[in-house]
């Protein structure tokens, strides 16, 4: 397990080293022309240094890359990317946002599709103004009211991936006890299922739950997200979340036991819409 800004150093690395062998140069032709000494570009290629965003557009001139949205996402990877739109308002909040958290959204803004398992509370991108408040107050008691608000404006902002062009594409398993948890109060709990109702309801989210009746299953070691890219495969990433920190798993091995993990829980869950008229039948009772 490694944490974000190293997976992200390694897989902008590598990818970087895969458009220069497509583009039949050797390291060293590379770094002459670039204007570098050849060290540098092997120390990029295997993660072992940070990357400025110029360098990385230096190199994609170099390798003669001009898809925008490779060039954007391999910015993005090198942890500072300096371009505008949503891809980095989260910059605006670097002094209340942990690192940890700033490589998740960073990775969230590029990703083409997010699979996730949440056995505690709804996913961040669907909840509402009133439910986000309070998971966070309870995630940081004592925390000022100030960095409080903040924090809940982040959270919401997130949620503009699913309206992009082309949205995120979220499948989510929730565990039953994620509707059945009264956070924030039994209004602000019943305000939140109707709004999975809606979400579920729009074509790029899939919403599955997954029954006390199911028993024991393979999501009972804790939730997890998947973030999958359209261009390429191997910039996937598995994030772990911990109390204090976040895991990130990058591994052939590890991303091929999560997606199995993710298909089995989602075989054993509800259907989509059976999942609907569960979540509209908690909605009417709550």
């Amino acid at each position: 397990m490694q944490h974000g800004p190293a997976v992200r150093r390694r897989k902008l690395g590598a990818e970087l080293r895969a458009l220069r062998t497509s583009a039949g140069l050797t390291s060293g032709e590379a770094a002459r022309m670039a204007g570098w000494h050849q060290s540098k570009v092997s120390r990029i290629e295997t993660g072992t240094s940070g990357v400025k965003p110029a360098d990385v557009r230096l190199l994609l001139d170099v390798y003669g890359v001009a898809d925008p949205q490779l060039r954007e996402l391999l910015q993005v990877l090198s942890g500072t990317g300096d371009g505008g739109g949503r891809h980095h308002w989260w910059h605006a909040y670097r002094g209340v946002l942990p690192p940890t958290y700033r490589d998740f959204i960073s990775l969230e803004s590029q990703a083409s599709a997010m699979r996730t398992l949440e056995t505690t509370v709804i996913p961040g991108l669907l909840q509402t103004p009133e439910y986000a408040r309070a998971v966070t107050e309870a995630a940081l008691e004592g925390e000022s009211e100030e960095r409080l608000d903040a924090l809940v404006e982040v959270r919401l902002a997130r949620q503009h991936v699913l309206r992009a062009e082309p949205p995120l594409e979220l499948s989510a398993v929730l565990d039953e006890a994620v509707l059945r948890r009264e956070v924030g109060g039994p209004g602000v709990m019943a305000r939140q299922l109707s709004r999975l109702v809606d979400a579920a309801l729009l074509p790029q989210v899939r919403l599955q739950v997954l029954p006390f009746s199911a028993g024991a299953h393979i999501g009972v070691t804790g939730p997890f997200v998947i973030f999958s890219f359209s261009r390429t495969s191997d910039l996937d990433v598995v994030v772990l979340d911990h109390l204090t920190s976040s895991h990130y798993l990058e591994r052939k091995e590890d991303l091929r036991a999560y997606s199995e993990a993710f298909n089995a829980l989602s075989t054993h869950a509800l259907s989509p819409e059976d999942s609907l008229d569960y979540i509209a039948g908690a909605v009417a009772g709550a």
